[in-house]
């Protein structure tokens, strides 16, 4: 047996766990092997996963030895990529501490060759309790290997809510858009901030990108992301041009596996327009959102305190995290937009209403979007106020608030 996994096992009897600032929507242990199902937790790489998994393992220590709840990361430069590597680790572990564990957390599992055939054999063949983590699709329900199929419950973490904001000690609602919401982020110092977002995006690109993918050229790649930064509304045609006209050619096949990679490591996601024919739907530009309001402030060359683009782009979040499809409407003749279609309500998002013609602006988009699609709930979110009454139909919030629900 190579003994490779023998020092992280030792090392984990003695390791402080760090303090955790809990999450609203922690890891229920009871949901742990429910049913016999591995639960698997996606996402944007530094949104708290890990973090997550300390919180679960510090409440199950409480009552089991280390040697019954054990981690390991995958990240670890110690952990060879073999294809022996997996079926060595419950050998070593029983080796080790003298039995298997009740409870297995493994962090960033995917990097591992043959992980879901090994972790179904596992689900199969003992009774322990697995919760993997990952930063890939290749682990989210969209992508899952067919060994796994029925035997996993997913869990996808975001960057911090509003309300875990300021729990984080965040205080100003501007800074929660402009630097975003990751947890390491929030509690950094002003000036360190947009330094971290741009190491986060290095990575990014990097690990989950270049590595995975065997993409040998970093620059288009980084070129195409950029773009897409500065741009609120994308198609492989319009971004093909724009870049043809960077003096940059790129074919649209490549483009189109790009923007594949950039969901696939959910850095960006995107909206669709509304229509009940996917036909149609694919005529529109697709709406493209970031996974963090802060990227946009640290990478887009275009950024000077545009507010209203990144309370859209933390609107849309907040709404995807409803597990609901979300799209956007637009009036083909007139142009007229409304921000997000969702579950038969219109919402329409704008920092700042003070200004008459900007309010009159919305509602009329607003108002029009309600009677050609027959959708009566009405809402307008918003950070300054408007000056003039609303229309009864329509019902203004806050964005505070609607970001706290």
């Amino acid at each position: 047996m190579n003994p490779f996994f023998e020092p992280l096992l030792q090392e984990w009897l003695f390791r402080s766990l760090p303090q955790v600032i809990p999450r609203s929507q922690p890891i229920k242990l009871e949901n742990i092997g429910l049913l016999g199902k591995v639960l698997v937790i996606t996402g944007f790489r530094r949104t708290g996963k890990t973090y997550l998994l300390f919180d679960a393992i510090s409440r199950l220590l409480k009552n089991l030895p280390r040697q019954k709840v054990v981690y390991v990361n995958f990240e670890d430069e110690r952990i060879p990529i073999q294809e022996e590597t997996l079926t060595q680790l419950l050998p070593q572990i029983k080796s080790t501490y003298g039995s298997l564990p009740d409870y297995l957390f493994l962090d960033e599992l995917q990097n591992q060759l043959n992980w879901s055939k090994w972790l179904r054999r596992v689900l199969d063949s003992t009774s322990i309790k697995i919760v993997v983590t990952g930063s890939s699709s290749r682990l989210s329900s969209f992508e899952i290997p067919t060994e796994l199929r029925g035997r996993a419950w997913e869990k996808t973490v975001y960057p911090l809510s509003f309300p875990e904001f300021i729990r984080f000690g965040g205080t100003n609602f501007n800074d929660f858009l402009t630097y975003g919401s990751f947890p390491e982020v929030v509690l950094a110092p002003q000036e360190k901030k947009i330094e971290l977002l741009q190491s986060y995006f290095q990575t990014v690109v990097k690990r989950e990108i270049l590595d995975r993918h065997h993409l040998k050229n970093e620059e288009p790649l980084k070129t195409v992301l950029k773009l897409l930064l500065n741009s609120t509304s994308v198609t492989v045609s319009k971004t093909y041009n724009d870049l043809k006209s960077l003096g940059l050619v790129i074919g649209k096949t490549t483009l189109n596996q790009y923007f594949s990679y950039f969901r696939d490591s959910y850095f960006t996601a995107e909206a669709s327009h509304f229509s009940a024919s996917a036909k149609n739907r694919l005529l529109y530009p697709r709406k493209l959102y970031i996974i963090d309001s802060g990227f946009i402030t640290a990478l887009s060359t275009r950024f000077s305190q545009n507010y209203g683009r990144l309370l859209e782009n933390q609107i849309y979040w907040h709404l995807r995290q409803r597990n609901s499809d979300v799209f956007y409407w637009r009036n083909p003749r007139t142009g007229q937009e409304v921000d997000f279609v969702q579950d038969g309500r219109l919402y329409q998002v704008c920092y700042d209403l003070s200004d008459p013609d900007t309010l009159k602006r919305e509602i009329r988009s607003l108002v029009q979007a309600g009677k050609k699609l027959r959708i009566t709930n009405l809402s307008l979110v918003y950070y300054y106020p408007a000056t003039l009454p609303l229309p009864p139909t329509v019902t203004a919030v806050p964005a505070t608030d609607f970001l706290s629900t």
